[in-house]
């Protein structure tokens, strides 16, 4: 977290400052700096006042100029300090340099050691100019981290734990271990994340998902550390606590990322470097040429130091981390942990989305997928029956079955008699009447007569590798179930949306071709690897990226972690496993797929703001340095430390601002 400073030259310029000590230095300076520009003569002599003399006013310049200097502009000494140590001169380096060559000529010129113009109101101006923007910059870098900072109070200081005699006690999150009993009432944070053993509830967890709709939670089901409890009561066995917990994981995640070094903070690093190189030399090659043409000293060093002061790197510092800082929030509060920020740069050039299918773009459990019925029974009372006949059966099609009928809210009817026809299917009897389930053996041993209807849809179900499984009354067939491994219903929507931007989809899996064909036709995947072995996953990703392609890949299991690593960018599903999720640059809180087509517009969007920011950041320098030279004081343009003060600070706030601006994309 706190090296999300660290954004000037990759090293850390601003170590223990926060946006309330610049405000102070910045508003005393201020108040310092209004005398030293009043009783100063050449302020006078422009405006042409005169100001009030009294015993020591000729005093005030020096003594109040001297006062800043130490007290406001020590803390960029401090910083220069630091980078020369470093061996990575930089923005601090040439403040630093400005405003000690400018208190020092000063001092010279007040002790008539030579005879020229001490620059105390250029001195104080610039310190007091140079506070105001790095008070911008760190209140800016503290608003980009104020959303990590909000994470962090989700979760509660203290708990109600149930204790063994079954009595309620206040305990300190941090005592808590797992195994204990906690009890969460109406409205409060979840302290821990755990099973849910007593109570139903539904619960906000749009914190931690981006997902606005409440999530009902029943006994059994997981529940997350900082997500807000609804209406119920709940009894909570604790599973992990502290920086064990998910939401501890998810601010882990952001603050890496935030840290994590991407191509354009590289470029911005070496720019600044090379500002700073190219400051230093124009401000020697200044001294010696106005120097050479005669020019008095005093306006000389004015010359030299507006050059420094006009070229700091301060704008290049914060054109990309502020950007980092705020796109990496963005995606987080909307689901999308980016891990490693290269893959987040990445994802705006992509051009070919690899999908696992199994648990990607199917949700990895068997469903009823297609039906047929006789004439007078409905596709629901046929789901009623099915699903009654198998509620006690362990098969995992039978499982299936039952799921979608919960999926539909059908009310499952209970069996009388259940039991198992070996190698056949299963029996039982639902509301007085015995029913058969199973597939084409169990049709065969019954000599049960199929209708056509039947047979045709049996063998549609057959050439997209589904199970047809029937449901028999009294020996006749009276529905038919074709189930697989259900299309998640967001696919398609994924699909079309990456196809809408230009982007191609390929599927791999396992799974026989006749399946992986079926999938791929019935949501328009472009490319399909089926038959696929788990350690030859990544050689197709290698394959396409030899092809010229930009390849993301998306998985969720422990095999797919060798091909995740592999792609330019490996996107992870957040309810996968742990090696899948570590092995990826982005993680989908969500688990949604429709999340993929969102990283490309946030890395675009992304990639927009930091080139933007460049420009603004380094290429008013093009201007600026031979200006702060003074290489138009023939038109009567010179520029005064004040004013290429002012002119550094503004970009810097410029890009501060355009960086926010990142906040309104809509992902």
């Amino acid at each position: 977290m706190e090296n999300m400073n660290s954004h000037h030259n990759g090293h850390d310029k601003h170590a223990g400052h926060s946006p309330e000590m610049f405000r102070e230095k910045f508003w005393l300076s201020l108040i310092m700096t209004l005398p030293v520009v009043f009783w100063s003569v050449h302020i006078q002599e422009l405006f042409g006042y005169r100001a009030p003399e009294f015993f020591g006013s000729a005093w005030i310049p020096p003594v109040l100029g001297t006062i800043i200097f130490f007290y406001g502009g020590w803390v960029f000494i401090q910083g220069a300090w630091r980078e020369i140590k470093d061996r990575l001169p930089g923005m601090m380096t040439l403040i630093s340099l400005a405003i000690t060559v400018a208190f020092l000529f000063s001092w010279i010129v007040q002790l008539q050691l030579i005879e020229a113009e001490a620059l105390w109101w250029e001195l104080a101006t610039l310190v007091t100019i140079m506070l105001l923007g790095h008070w911008i910059e760190m209140r800016s870098i503290a608003q980009a981290q104020g959303a990590l900072q909000e994470l962090a109070k989700l979760l509660p200081d203290t708990a109600t734990r149930i204790n063994d005699q079954g009595e309620e006690e206040k305990v300190a999150v941090s005592e808590l271990k797992k195994g204990d009993l906690v009890l969460v009432r109406p409205g409060e944070s979840i302290p821990v994340d755990g099973v849910l053993q007593k109570g139903k509830s539904d619960l906000d967890e749009s914190m931690i998902t981006g997902e606005s709709r409440p999530v009902k939670k029943v006994e059994g089901d997981e529940v997350v550390a900082g997500t807000i409890n609804g209406e119920g009561s709940l009894r909570i066995e604790v599973t992990g606590t502290g920086d064990e917990t998910k939401l501890s994981g998810i601010m882990r995640l952001v603050a890496e990322a935030q840290t994590s070094k991407s191509r354009a903070q590289n470029l911005a690093d070496r720019a600044a470097q090379l500002l700073t190189g190219v400051a230093i030399t124009a401000g020697v090659i200044t001294l010696i040429a106005w120097q050479f043409a005669g020019m008095p000293i005093d306006f000389t060093i004015v010359r030299v130091v507006t050059v420094l002061v006009i070229a700091c790197p301060h704008a290049l510092g914060l054109a990309v981390p502020l950007v980092v800082a705020i796109s990496t929030m963005l995606g987080a509060t909307n689901g999308l942990l980016v891990r490693d920020r290269r893959g987040l740069e990445e994802a705006r050039s992509l051009d070919t989305v690899i999908f696992d299918k199994t648990g990607t773009l199917t949700l990895g459990e068997f469903r009823v997928v297609d039906m047929s019925t006789t004439e007078g029974v409905s596709e629901d009372e046929a789901l009623r029956i099915a699903s009654g006949v198998e509620s006690e059966s362990e098969h995992p099609i039978a499982r299936g079955i039952v799921k979608t009928a919960e999926d539909r809210k059908i009310e499952i009817p209970s069996p009388e008699g259940f039991r198992a026809l070996t190698g056949k299917g299963v029996a039982a009897t639902v509301e007085g009447v015995e029913y058969h389930m199973g597939g084409p053996a169990l049709i065969k041993a019954e000599d049960a007569e199929v209708p056509p209807a039947f047979e045709k849809a049996s063998e549609a179900a057959a050439e997209r590798g589904q199970a047809a499984i029937y449901l028999l009354r009294e020996g006749k067939v009276i529905a038919l179930f074709a189930v697989a491994d259900a299309i998640r219903q967001e696919s398609r929507e994924v699909v079309r949306d990456l196809h809408e931007r230009g982007i191609k989809v390929a599927m791999l899996t396992g799974d026989a071709q006749a399946v992986a064909d079926a999938v791929a036709e019935e949501i328009g995947i472009d490319t399909v690897y089926a038959e696929v072995l788990p350690e030859d996953k990544a050689s197709k990703v290698k394959e396409l990226q030899a092809g010229g392609k930009k390849v993301a890949m998306v998985g969720d299991g422990v095999n797919d972690a060798p091909a995740l690593a592999t792609a330019d960018i490996g996107i992870a599903i957040g309810a996968g496993t742990d090696v899948a999720v570590e092995a990826g640059h982005i993680v989908l809180v969500r688990s949604d797929p429709r999340d993929i087509p969102r990283i490309v517009t946030l890395s675009r969007a992304t990639y927009g703001k930091m080139v933007q920011n460049l420009w603004w950041a380094a290429g008013y320098n093009i201007v600026a340095i031979p200006l702060a030279a003074g290489v138009l004081i023939g038109l009567g343009i010179i520029l005064t430390p004040a004013v290429g003060a002012i002119l550094m600070s503004a970009s810097t706030v410029i890009v501060a601002i355009n960086a926010q601006l990142l906040r309104r994309v809509k992902l």
